[in-house]
């Protein structure tokens, strides 16, 4: 079951001044910052910014939001998507930071499930 939503992304082609505008200019509070952008609001959902350095990500400047779902026992949900006949661009899969699956709505709509489980090798926090 989707328990809540974590983010929804963002691309930007310029990071600093799209910072400035969410955080100055709205009042936004910075979560996070990095080489990856930055992550706005203290609790989920949260708005990820994030600088569009690949061809794919610049095609969605303007026009394009991610939206991630939090899923406790992703494989389980998955298996039951599945069976549902929900098509999957990407099957569940291990990252450094989590469990990751992409599917897609009937229209093409591409959304993401994720779960907080950590590789058993991961350094603890």
């Amino acid at each position: 079951m989707i328990k809540q939503m974590h983010s929804i992304a963002v691309f930007v082609t310029d990071i600093d001044r799209a910072i400035t505008f969410y955080r100055d200019t709205l009042g936004l509070p910075v979560n996070k910052q990095g080489s990856f952008g930055a992550e706005f609001l203290e609790t989920p959902p949260h708005l990820g910014v994030h600088p569009a350095n690949h061809p794919d990500a610049r095609a969605l400047v303007g026009r394009h939001t991610g939206i991630t779902f939090y899923v406790p026992g992703l494989l389980h949900f998955c298996g039951e998507l599945h069976g549902k006949g929900v098509k999957f661009l990407t099957e569940p899969t291990q990252m450094s930071w989590g469990v990751m699956a992409m599917i897609a709505d009937p229209e093409g709509n591409v959304y993401a499930l994720w779960e907080d489980q950590l590789p058993e090798d991961a350094a603890p926090a």
